[in-house]
């Protein structure tokens, strides 16, 4: 029951209220993020979804135009000379993402699940096809984000995001605690700032 009807309730009710009340912050996002460099507000990316159905994942544009396209971070060189002022503040905090609220309301994302890979992240989609992590919706934030997030291994995030696959399989109560536990650790670990490594994966010890 939760899995099949109340996760996704949940999910477009938090988005929907997400929106309506975040909508003057994202607004002001908007006008900071043109202002700040030219191109778009906008940065679409095809993205991984569920049963590996690919999808355009929006962000707000922290990264300069030129900058390589369809390559995760940590494969640049020199990530942090591509982000943008306002760009490097909001990757920090997460406002980045935000507009995912919208994937969300749309049913291509949900709150809780493991972070959509690139649609060329081979290494990260093999691994997660070990564990059946590519068979759920991915999520805004999930249960390998609040356990180090950029610092974590590509065979270690996968394995958590295994993790919450196998806990979400099992429905019932196990499972919305565990949405429960991801989204107020996200909370917690985008105030401390934990976790995020520009250009970085594998870097926990």
């Amino acid at each position: 029951m939760y899995n099949r009807f109340l996760k996704r309730l949940i999910d477009f009710i938090l988005a929907l209220c997400g929106i309506i009340v975040l909508a003057i912050p994202m607004l002001v996002l908007a006008i900071v993020v043109k202002c700040d460099s030219k191109g778009p507000v906008l940065f679409r990316q095809k993205r991984i979804g569920a049963g590996k159905k690919t999808f355009m994942m929006p962000k707000f544009r922290s990264m300069y135009t030129e900058t390589p396209a369809e390559m995760p971070t940590h494969m640049l060189n020199d990530p942090a000379r591509w982000i943008t002022k306002s760009g490097a503040f909001m990757r920090k905090t997460s406002l980045d993402e935000l507009p995912q609220l919208f994937s969300i309301l749309k049913g291509d994302m949900a709150v809780i699940g493991p972070r959509p890979a690139l649609w060329n992240q081979d290494d990260l989609i093999a691994e997660r096809d070990k564990y059946g992590a590519n068979d759920i919706r991915p999520g805004l934030t999930g249960w390998a984000q609040i356990n180090g997030r950029d610092e974590l291994e590509i065979a270690d995030k996968a394995a958590l995001d295994g993790e919450y696959a196998q806990c979400l399989a099992s429905g019932g109560f196990k499972a919305f605690a565990m949405d429960c536990r991801c989204f107020l650790g996200t909370i917690a670990s985008v105030l401390k700032h934990e976790g995020v490594v520009e250009g970085g994966t594998g870097a926990k010890k």
